[in-house]
Order: C-alpha cells, then structure tokens, then sequence
C-alpha cells in the first residue's frame, strides 16, 4: 500500500511538472500581436551587425562560390568577445550572417556539405554566437541569404530543390537555436538578385517562419525597389544607407531599420586593424539617437577578423559609442501601421487597358513590376480609367495602388464578374494625397479590376496596381 501511494504521488507530481513545463512554453511562445512586436523592435535602438562568414578571408564581398571551405579558419574565435563588445556600446541585440551571398553555411546544417563542420573550424558558429549573446542578456537576430550563388540559386536557375532547401535551412535556424527575435533577409526581390517573389514564393516562406516562430520579425532588405509608405514584402522597414537609401527624418510612420557598416566594408578586410573606423560621434548622434526618434532602429556593422575577432580600433569605438548611447531612452510610439503585403500580385504583367495615355507612358508600366515607371493618363482625358484583365475568374481582397508622387485625387474601384462591373469598398469614392493606398475589403471573384478616376487638376497616373488575395 505504501508502494502504491509514493507512486501515486509520483504520478501526480510528474503530471504537475509537465503542466508547468506546458505553461511556460506557451507562455514564451504564445503570438503577440505584430504591432506590439514592431515596436518592440524598434526600442531595442541599436543593435550589432556582424558580418563574419567565408568572405571575411577574401578581399571581396561578394566571395567565390566555389572557395573551399578549408580557407574558413579562424585560430581564436571567441563570440563571448563580440558580445561583450557590443554590451560596451549598450547595443541591445546582434544579428550574424549565417549564409551569405556564396552559399557557405556557419552552421551544423544537414542541408548542404558547404558549411563550417567540413572547415577546419568544425565548430557551429551560429551556436556560439547565440549563447554568446545571451549570456550578456542581449537579443539574437539572423541574417539569410536567399541569393546562393554556390548552389546556384540565382536567376535562371531556380528550382523545386533549392526551394527545398531555402525552407529546410531556415527550419534549422529557427528550430535549433531558441528564440530569434527577427530575421533579416537579403537577396530577395532587389534589383541587384533578381530573384523574385515568384521565383522563391514570399508567401510560403513567411508563413513557414510564423509557423516555427510567431513573434519572430522577418525583414527583408528590399527598400531598393519599394516605396517608403508601405510595409512591402517585410514586418520593417530597412535602409541600407552605403546603398543610398536614407530614411525620412520627416515624413517616417513605419518601424524601421537603418543600417551602417563601421568602416568600408561589410566583411573584414587586411587593411581594417590600420584604417580609421568611422566616428563614434557621427555614429550615435547623427545616427542611433535621432533615427530612435523617427521609429527606427540603427544597426551598426562590425566585422570580425580572419582570427574570429574584433579588431582593436573597433573594439574602441564601441567603447565610445557606449558613453554617448544609453539605454532605456523614451522612445516614440510609432503610428500603427497597416499589415505587411505579403502574397502574390495578381496584377504582375497582365494585359491591361486604359483611357488615353500621355505619350508612351502607356497601360504596362502600371503592372511591370517597376516602381520607377508609370501610366499616366493624357491631360485631355476629363474622367481616366484603368483595367486589368485576370484572365479566369480570380479571388482577391486586397487593392494597392501606388503613386509615383503623392498628388491629389478621386477614384473609385470596381471588378468585373459574369459580364458585369460591381463597386467594391460599397462604391464610395476615395480620396488621397498619399503615394500608396492600400484597400482591404471581404473576398471577390473577378475578372478584370478598374479603378476610375474623377476629373482632377492634373492628370492620374499609376505606378503600380497591385492586386491580392491575401490569407489564404
């Protein structure tokens, strides 16, 4: 009898452990909402970029896809020295680039023999980076690329296998490692890739990342190609600021992300211990601080050396970024912003009709999937329109219409379905100075869209319509 209560006791305290065990899960990863998390983000303030991967041992950035990974060697690597570094310029988070544009992987993937166990290093460097930095209580982020030149997923090349393998490792990523606070995307849908949406599916990839990891942030850097006042194709806003793209001290309203490397690399470079780093000043005051005020957080690259670590002069910066920048600062509340467009544009190179077009901004430069070309009606037209045709009957809930510049109009939308134009958004006119508006409305099945346009000052244009059908 005695046996049998101590078993029962057991039982009982085993089942309440697990309970407990349950709860705790769910409470890590029970989904937050996505405007919660985007300013969540955005108070970290400024964070780490370290770039550190096969290219940090050549002189380019871009490195030979076919470098042997025997050249990735470093003697004393010590993440827990990159941590502390960052913690020195009261950064609040890193980011480390798990796969670049070549393909070598600095993790123990099963995807792929290109990667750091078959380097002389033998060691998961994403695995240290994250204890790392978590020891030091700062948040862990990942960069992916999606642009593999090693495995040939670059244009005219992709297939079915490498969109297995995009999934496959990123699963990893987002399985092995704990929690990743975001996960920041490169090569994907820039002019420089040229690797559409289409040709690895956004839509999937996004939704197998919330899958694994709710509350994990995909970003991806693609600010290149879309306009500013929309959350296209990423939960944030990047700026890569040595590209040429600076964010609106202005005009801002999304969460965003600038980044900037230290010196004039991206990867460390044999002349990087004797040339002078950026100024510590500039960085933090005329960067972190005032990008802070604007909803946007500033991640400064630095990169570690051939050895695994950051250099000196560097290491000193950080320590004077640290006096300049500190935490808990009262940031701003950014306005909330409409949800990411995420899934497939409908309207992308389908044929379409207008009113009379001005010269030869004719009815394609609305869907060539080009944000720097545009229809624009002719002056003499009193009431423009514009059509695309879907060819079979499509569903969709989801209209955007994008300006070049932000001009005063009036247009109403409508679809066409079984030989009949129906209103959508209850036939009311809308009215807009903005550059980009984005109309959610319950689910149609259509044929063609219009938008018609009132008489105005001065003549519509478009340079995108998109159309989608989102949530599917």
């Amino acid at each position: 009898m005695k046996n049998i209560k101590i078993s029962t006791i057991t039982l009982l305290i085993l089942a309440l452990l697990s309970t407990v065990a349950k709860t705790q899960e769910k409470s890590v990863t029970a989904k937050m909402p996505l405007n919660e998390l985007q300013q969540q983000f955005v108070d970290l303030g400024f964070g780490m970029f370290i770039h550190y991967n096969i290219p940090t041992y050549m002189e380019d950035d871009w490195a030979d896809p076919d470098a042997s990974p025997a050249i990735f060697n470093p003697k004393q690597l010590n993440t827990d020295q990159w941590a502390m570094a960052a913690k020195s310029a009261n950064m609040s988070y890193g980011c480390l680039t798990t796969k670049h544009h070549s393909g070598f992987a600095i993790w123990d993937t099963k995807t792929t023999t290109y990667n750091v166990m078959n380097s002389p290093l033998k060691r998961d460097v994403v695995k240290e980076y994250v204890t790392s930095f978590r020891k030091q209580g700062l948040k862990v982020m990942l960069y992916y690329s999606i642009l593999d030149t090693h495995h040939k997923l670059r244009p005219g090349h992709i297939n079915a296998s490498h969109i297995k393998m995009v999934k496959e490792q990123l699963t990893e990523l987002l399985t092995n490692y704990g929690e990743i606070s975001a996960l920041v995307i490169d090569g994907w849908d820039a002019p420089w890739s040229r690797i559409s949406y289409d040709d690895v599916p956004f839509e999937e990839i996004y939704k197998l990342i919330k899958s694994i990891q709710p509350n994990c942030l995909v970003m991806d850097l693609n600010a290149a190609k879309y306009p500013a006042e929309a959350l296209f194709y990423t939960d944030i806003k990047s700026y890569e600021q040595g590209a040429g793209q600076h964010i609106s001290k202005e005009t801002n309203k999304l969460p965003a992300l600038a980044c900037l490397p230290l010196q004039a690399n991206w990867f460390w470079k044999s002349s990087f211990p004797t040339t002078a780093v950026k100024s510590p000043a500039v960085m933090i005051n005329e960067n972190a601080l005032p990008y802070n005020q604007v909803y946007c957080n500033f991640i400064l690259n630095v990169a570690p050396n051939r050895d695994g670590l950051i250099d000196e002069n560097a290491l000193t910066a950080l320590k004077e970024m640290g006096k300049l920048y500190k935490p808990g600062l009262a940031l701003p509340k950014f306005p909330r912003a409409d949800a990411p467009i995420i899934s497939h544009n409908l309207a992308k190179g389908r044929p379409c009709n207008s009113s009379w077009s001005n010269d030869m901004d004719i009815m394609d430069f609305a869907v060539d999937d080009d944000f720097g070309t545009s229809w624009h009606a002719n002056p003499k037209v009193d009431s423009a329109w514009f059509e695309v045709e879907l060819g079979k009957k499509v569903p969709l809930n989801m209209v955007v219409l994008s300006r070049r510049k932000a001009v005063q109009s009036s247009y109403v939308l409508e679809y066409f379905s079984n030989n009949k134009w129906y209103p959508l958004l209850g036939g009311l006119h809308q009215v807009s100075s903005s550059r980009i508006n984005i109309h959610r409305f319950a689910r149609v099945f259509a044929e063609k869209v219009r938008v018609k346009f009132d008489k105005t000052a001065s003549a519509p244009s478009i340079a995108e319509l998109g159309i989608f059908n989102e949530g599917i």
